[in-house]
């Protein structure tokens, strides 16, 4: 029978540790904020509907989001044992520089609309953490003063082929001056996909203040304190646009790109090309014909073409047919770094984050992006750990099966003679 007792003060003493309370706000949230659905959690609690759904949504039904993401979490892998990890090596060469993790940060428009700190926080946490980061053509930042954040870093620029060509090629020129080492051609936007929340938000630039967004922002005031004291949204190409996003992109986006103009494009920069936007794979044929030197497999985050290809399982053929031509990075439905090491395994040279940068800066600004940063290299780190490998070189294949919910019907239809 078990003996009870008085506890005595000696063998209470040890129990009792308090924790002294963090009186910073910010660093208390980021702080219990442990993976990226936290921050995600933080960025909505924080930011006002229209802006936070720019972030969040997709085209349509955005069912190419939830599928990208679901082909994620259809992941089994298999761990090796009894392997010396206690050193791992994350780093990566990429695009001829080095990255000290394999991942990057995505290229995002209108960016200081959901954190006022914008791509200056994003690029400063990239010089920080010694990764890639990435200025959309849509930015809200200046193309120097990212260079002047992330002075001895790795910046790349994100090219949207607008109808004014001349246009586009001054900012490449601009930012081949500043000293950006790649630049990613997106090539999947002859128009703008369906973005139905944007639309039923009546989402605009900058955000207007109906009353719908007033009485949305009451419980949110430091996002429009921020917003209303800092210096007004401005971008590389308008000042300011009354209609949606979508309506917005519909005017500037050449639809009439080819192959050949990509080509040219191509022969005008300096440095790294890679073409963002590829979804077949015959499509990735083509553009290694054309010389480039890497490719970003992606649906543009689910926000174009609702039901797209899964770039993630895309991935596997590309890498087995070229991956030995052109380097191979992984983009769309990205929420941890489980997602990254997966996509290595099988074949992505690297990987890009969009939405994950996004919920963090809006949960925190610079210090929510720096979380975002440690939250998916410490996953990254532990999950290569626990497969039982010591470097981003040793993932292979062997180490990941995709389990496929959904599967092409076999069609006995011919194809059309044209």
């Amino acid at each position: 029978m078990v003996q009870r007792r008085v506890p005595k003060v000696r063998d209470l003493a040890p129990l009792l540790q308090f924790k002294r309370p963090e009186l910073d706000g910010r660093k208390r949230r980021l702080d219990a904020a442990l993976t990226i659905d936290d921050l995600r959690t933080i960025a909505q609690r924080r930011t006002p509907k229209a802006a936070f759904d720019y972030t969040e949504g997709a085209a349509e039904k955005e069912l190419s989001l939830a599928r990208a993401r679901q082909a994620f979490e259809d992941v089994e892998f298999h761990p090796s044992i009894l392997r010396n990890v206690a050193s791992v090596d994350t780093g990566v060469e990429i695009l001829g520089g080095p990255s000290a993790l394999p991942f990057g940060i995505a290229p995002t428009g209108f960016t200081r609309m959901m954190q006022t700190e914008g791509e200056i926080a994003g690029a400063g946490a990239a010089a920080a953490a010694g990764i890639p980061f990435s200025l959309s053509t849509m930015g809200t930042a200046s193309i120097e003063d990212v260079a002047a954040t992330n002075p001895g870093g790795r910046n790349w620029f994100q090219l949207y082929m607008w109808k004014d060509r001349e246009r586009s090629m001054a900012l490449v020129d601009r930012a081949a001056a500043a000293g950006y080492d790649t630049l990613l051609v997106t090539v999947d936007v002859p128009v703008a996909g369906a973005r139905l929340r944007d639309k039923r938000n009546g989402m605009t630039i900058p955000p207007s203040l109906g009353i719908k967004t007033v009485l949305n922002a009451i419980p949110r005031p430091a996002w429009w304190i921020d917003f209303l004291t800092t210096e007004p949204l401005a971008f590389a190409s308008l000042d300011r646009w009354s209609g949606t996003v979508a309506e917005l992109l519909d005017t500037m986006f050449d639809p009439t790109v080819d192959f050949e103009d990509l080509r040219w494009i191509s022969q005008q920069w300096p440095g790294k090309v890679v073409v963002k936007g590829i979804q077949t794979l015959e499509d990735a044929r083509r553009v290694a014909e054309l010389g480039v030197d890497g490719i970003v497999l992606s649906n543009h985050g689910g926000r174009q073409l609702d039901r797209a290809p899964i770039p993630f399982h895309l991935l596997p053929q590309v890498a087995a047919e070229l991956g030995d031509q052109l380097e191979i990075i992984l983009d769309t439905g990205i929420m941890s770094g489980a997602d990254i090491v997966a996509s290595l395994a099988l074949g992505a040279d690297f990987t890009l984050v969009g939405r994950a940068y996004l919920y963090g800066l809006m949960a925190g600004g610079r210090e929510g992006v720096d979380r975002m940063i440690e939250i998916l290299g410490s996953e990254t780190e532990r999950t290569m750990k626990l497969l039982g490998v010591s470097s981003v070189a040793d993932l292979e294949p062997t180490h990941v099966t995709q389990l496929r919910r959904l599967l092409p019907v076999e069609s006995s239809v011919p194809a059309r003679t044209r």
